[in-house]
């Protein structure tokens, strides 16, 4: 037999055809790595655990040099390499944010600081972290219009409040910046334009982790509780992935912990949160195949859509699921309608007679058999609209991608939403046909 036919080789192939998929391409080499690891060791930091890689599917993430335990100390970055607004007042605007009135945010000083370090180039102390930032982002407020248009509703709103909030915070910040002009040499409108706020203001939101610092009287009242976290933040998010992360005041080191073992030459995720796609697309940018938090929105004209328009009480019902907050937060997802959504379309099927048991409905009491099967009935028409709006609107997008070359990235993303979507909505279809036959 020739070497490498046997049976063993082929096992062999499997098994390293398998790993390939996975494993990440080490990027440790590359010169805005190599200046990195030089500034982190600057600041007293060295990483034994992890390296720079690149992965299919995830793109640049951290991968584990050896197996990592659960309860495993995996990174522990000290205070000095966090970018916060310590490291904001302690600089060079330090003064002009002390005096500003009334006073700036937080956010909107660390986004000037951002601004300000970037446009300072090789004269930054930040610069070889500056390097390894994206360039740009695919959070909403960045795509084209066109693009947006194409979000389910619920995130469309959001999408268009996220672009409103970020263009106001520019224009409220015009002054502010005028009055930086003692600190450079060209006009302060070409350094902080929109499109650099743009960028820095989507680094700190997509790219800062959680730490609560104390209250300075040269800020507004809003939560200072964002830091930059250099090398920590190229950990990717995994929906199905546990750890623990804070800010040890003993170490004072931002310490991040497995709460998982992880086998050596693997992607070491964190979890951002237990968040559904649309936020992921709405907060990150990107969006999680087979999300166990994912799920549809139901909004309320789609709610009441295949509800009886001769209802006299229609109008009532709704009162009520809005004065007990049960018209938002109603969902399909993997298990099916969740209990919210199936509460409320009770309570909005609720017969003229079972009108006063709408109490006894919101404690999840059976009303009747007769309650039960028309709310499951309209459950599962409300889930076939949307497998038809989702079906069409791939479709729409397919289209748009053939003549939209240059928007290619942004309808994929786009694509990849609704496709996870669909499969909610017919796991839900399907587990809905079934709970209507076993009631038969």
């Amino acid at each position: 037999m020739k070497k490498g036919r046997g049976r063993t080789s082929r096992i062999r192939r499997r098994k390293l055809s398998r790993s390939s998929e996975s494993r990440g391409v080490n990027e440790s080499c590359k010169p805005e790595f190599i200046e990195l690891k030089k500034w982190l060791k600057d600041r007293k930091f060295e990483d034994p655990n992890l390296i720079p890689a690149r992965f299919p599917g995830t793109g640049r993430g951290l991968m584990s040099k050896t197996s990592l335990r659960e309860g495993q100390v995996i990174i522990s970055l000290p205070a000095s390499c966090l970018l916060t607004t310590d490291t904001v007042i302690r600089s060079y605007l330090g003064a002009y944010i002390a005096k500003w009135q009334p006073p700036p945010s937080p956010l909107l000083a660390l986004c000037t600081f951002l601004v300000a370090e970037k446009h300072a180039g090789t004269r930054s102390p930040w610069k070889p972290y500056l390097d390894i930032l994206p360039k740009a982002y695919a959070l909403p407020v960045c795509l084209e219009p066109k693009v947006v248009n194409l979000f389910p509703r619920p995130l469309k709103a959001k999408a268009r409040e996220q672009r409103t909030r970020v263009q106001e915070l520019f224009t409220s910040s015009r002054d502010f910046f005028s009055s930086l002009q003692p600190l450079f040499s060209e006009a302060v409108e070409s350094i902080f334009s929109y499109s650099a706020l743009l960028w820095a203001w989507c680094t700190v939101n997509t790219r800062s982790v959680y730490m609560k610092l104390r209250r300075r009287q040269c800020f507004s009242a809003e939560p200072d509780t964002c830091a930059l976290a250099p090398y920590l933040d190229l950990l990717n998010h995994s929906p199905n992935v546990q750890v623990k992360a804070a800010f040890n005041e003993e170490t004072r080191c931002y310490e991040i912990r497995a709460a998982s073992s992880c086998r050596r030459h693997e992607e070491v995720f964190i979890c951002y949160g237990p968040h559904d796609n649309q936020r992921l697309l709405l907060e990150y940018g990107f969006v999680s195949t087979r999300n166990p938090h994912a799920c549809v929105y139901v909004s309320e004209d789609i709610l009441v859509k295949y509800l009886p328009s001769t209802d006299k009480q229609m109008n009532k019902k709704i009162s009520i699921l809005k004065d007990h907050d049960f018209i938002e937060n109603l969902t399909f997802g993997w298990d099916g309608p969740s209990w919210r959504l199936l509460t409320a379309l009770k309570l909005l099927c609720l017969q003229a007679e079972e009108y006063t048991c709408w109490k006894k409905v919101l404690l999840g009491e059976i009303i009747s058999d007769a309650n039960e099967k028309t709310s499951l009935d309209i459950a599962q028409k409300i889930c076939h609209y949307f497998i038809e709006e989702s079906n069409a609107m791939l479709q729409k997008v397919s289209h748009m991608k053939d003549e939209e070359v240059a928007l290619v990235n942004q309808l994929t993303l786009v694509e990849t939403l609704w496709a996870e979507e669909l499969k909610i909505l017919q796991a839900s279809a399907e587990l809905l046909s079934n709970s209507q036959a076993a009631s038969r």
